[in-house]
């Protein structure tokens, strides 16, 4: 006795309990059945039992009838079909809506990740651009290396000369000490040939 009394701050038990059942699986068995109602098979199932019901119970002995004429058990039936069926068509389409939306947001999940890799990729595609507008060209190149080219060819030109200079002013000096001193570019008459371009 004293284990029944608690206090004010404590919970009451609850004497009655309710069947437990699984959401998921109720959900899976009540959309089965709102799929199977929703097909033809359906409807020509019901009207052959409805017709059959019928012809039973207006052809056959009285004794045999179990739903006089004006089939108060038949409508009894119906409406209790109706009454179910509408519950579980609900659930069903709650559940599809339920995926509807969850499928519809993972959709925006997609298409933001495809906007952010679309628009990264056309940063990369923009910086590509600048990059390569900075890049030499191979008319540049060329142009850059003829212009070496001439210029490493005037360079030797210069030390051939020099050296000609060195090598007359060395003859000279030792066939006619007396002899002027042959610094004349003039007399330098034997170029050497220039490279082709």
């Amino acid at each position: 006795m004293a284990e029944r009394r608690r206090g004010l701050d404590q919970p009451r038990d609850s004497r009655i309990t309710l069947p437990r059942f699984d959401p998921e699986a109720f959900g899976q068995w009540s959309e089965g059945i709102a799929r199977f109602m929703g097909t033809a098979k359906f409807l020509v199932y019901m009207t052959i039992v409805i017709l059959f019901w019928i012809a039973w119970n207006t052809l056959t002995p009285k004794s045999w009838q179990f739903d006089p004429y004006t089939f108060t058990f038949l409508t009894l039936v119906l409406s209790l079909q109706a009454s179910y069926a509408a519950p579980l068509i609900l659930l069903a389409q709650n559940r599809q809506a339920d995926r509807d939306r969850l499928a519809s947001e993972e959709d925006r999940r997609r298409a933001a990740a495809q906007k952010a890799d679309t628009e990264y990729l056309a940063r990369e595609i923009a910086a590509l651009r600048i990059a390569l507008g900075e890049v030499a060209t191979r008319d540049f190149l060329r142009s850059e290396l003829a212009r070496v080219a001439e210029e490493l060819d005037e360079a030797a030109d210069r030390r051939a000369k020099a050296e000609r200079k060195k090598v007359r002013k060395a003859l000279g000096t030792l066939s006619d000490p007396l002899a002027p001193d042959e610094s004349d570019d003039s007399l330098d008459t034997d170029e050497p040939p220039r490279r082709r371009r």
